[in-house]
């Protein structure tokens, strides 16, 4: 029961006369506080082009009016947002986030409620998106965290991504060293940031046969029997999964892997294949054109090649070259020697054997101004996923997670 600040008195002084001589506390009555709670939207499957139109209702179970309330909503790379509404500012923000911050001038009295609409379109390259929404419980702007006051809400468009593996031949010198590239190309036209579990897009390298890979790129880990098997660039396995850290492959994306190879003195011509898949090995569920997911990387060792005079010969006034005939690095087709080191990059574009150069996508749909704001929770999933992935651990379980794999 609480006292009025007077009954209080009076109660403290009956106490100090009638009883020991203890010191009573005051009671001092607490301040109201509001606490706004936002529902949660329903789940949808929406298909390209498709607008998704649904309210929430925001109930404040506090003791304390709200007098405004500043409502935000996030929207991952293949949403937007079908018109701008008064009251509302627009901006893109990290990783091509859209964002809307409405201002909603009422009062939401102690047990009292309110509704406001959440509307988003499905743009053609949808797939795997979230969408985070609400306030805090004040009515203030809210925070970069997930509460009852705001929520996010992860769904994947009726879309498909078609992931491609995109192999390289290239000739070199028994004994010699060559360098091949293996690439992941993202088709469309989704595009592909698994936004609930860590089963996230990957190419799996088998190394060819009669060769050793001496060199790995840094984003590229051995694979063991379903999974990552050990730290990222570890050289000398026979099998490796390469997959983009944040997780994201954009539609028209390429991500290209570079290997350099040590080709045994007794190989022959020699393949390994590639697989475009996840980083366990699983084609996933939105890949619906298996025919592209699997390449070959090979080295082609000439069968006829005679070593030319050595450098001793050519001082004795022999024909020779200066004793670059037995040059060890190897040739890549077209004569060039192969001295690159590791890589891995990406790029926009149709790739073939393997593009090296590297070019950021670009946001579409909806004229937006940057605000330099932090979009990175609605990518805290992923992320997370990434990070774990990237940290070179044994992988003995494999954790499927919520992805929907074929």
């Amino acid at each position: 029961m609480r006292l009025r600040p007077s009954a209080a008195v009076l109660a403290a002084a009956v106490i100090a006369v009638a009883g020991p001589a203890v010191a009573a506390p005051v009671a001092q009555a607490e301040e109201g506080e509001p606490e706004l709670v936002v529902s949660a939207l329903p789940s949808a499957a929406p298909k390209p082009g498709e607008v998704y139109d649904k309210s929430v209702t925001l109930t404040n179970k506090g003791t304390a009016a709200v007098d405004g309330v500043t409502f935000r909503v996030r929207l991952t790379r293949g949403l937007d947002f079908p018109e701008q509404v008064k009251g509302c500012t627009y901006s893109t923000v990290k990783d091509q986030v859209r964002q809307a911050v409405c201002e909603l001038d009422t009062v939401v009295e102690p047990g009292a409620s309110v509704t406001t609409p959440v509307r988003f379109k499905a743009l053609d390259k949808a797939l795997m998106e979230a969408v985070e929404y609400g306030t805090s419980a004040t009515g203030g702007a809210p925070g970069e965290g997930f509460d009852d006051s705001y929520r996010r809400l992860t769904l994947t468009a009726d879309n498909t991504a078609d992931l491609v593996a995109v192999g390289e031949e290239m000739e070199a010198l028994a004994g010699g060293e060559q360098s091949v590239t293996a690439t992941l190309r993202n088709d469309g036209p989704g595009w592909v940031q698994n936004q609930e579990s860590d089963d996230l897009p990957g190419l799996l390298v088998q190394i060819p046969p009669g060769t050793v890979a001496i060199g790995v790129p840094k984003d590229c880990a051995p694979f063991g029997i379903d999974g990552p098997s050990g730290p990222q660039g570890t050289t000398g396995k026979p099998k490796y999964v390469c997959w983009p850290q944040d997780g994201t492959i954009d539609a028209g994306q390429s991500l290209a892997y570079t290997f350099m190879l040590k080709i045994e003195k007794s190989t022959q011509d020699t393949e390994g294949e590639i697989k475009a898949s996840s980083v366990y090995g699983i084609a996933p569920a939105y890949d619906t054109n298996r025919a592209n997911n699997t390449a070959m990387i090979g080295i082609d060792v000439p069968s006829d090649y005679e070593p030319g005079p050595s450098p001793s010969d050519s001082a004795d006034g022999g024909s020779g070259n200066g004793g670059n005939g037995n040059a060890p690095e190897g040739q890549a087709a077209g004569g060039t020697g192969a001295t690159a080191s590791p890589s891995a990059s990406a790029s926009t574009g149709t790739t073939t054997g393997g593009s090296t150069g590297t070019t950021t996508g670009s946001t579409t749909g909806g004229n937006l101004a940057s605000t330099g704001s932090d979009g990175t929770p609605l990518l805290a999933g992923a992320a997370a996923a990434a990070a774990v992935l990237g940290g070179g651990l044994v992988f003995a379980v494999r954790r499927r997670g919520a992805a929907k794999s074929a």
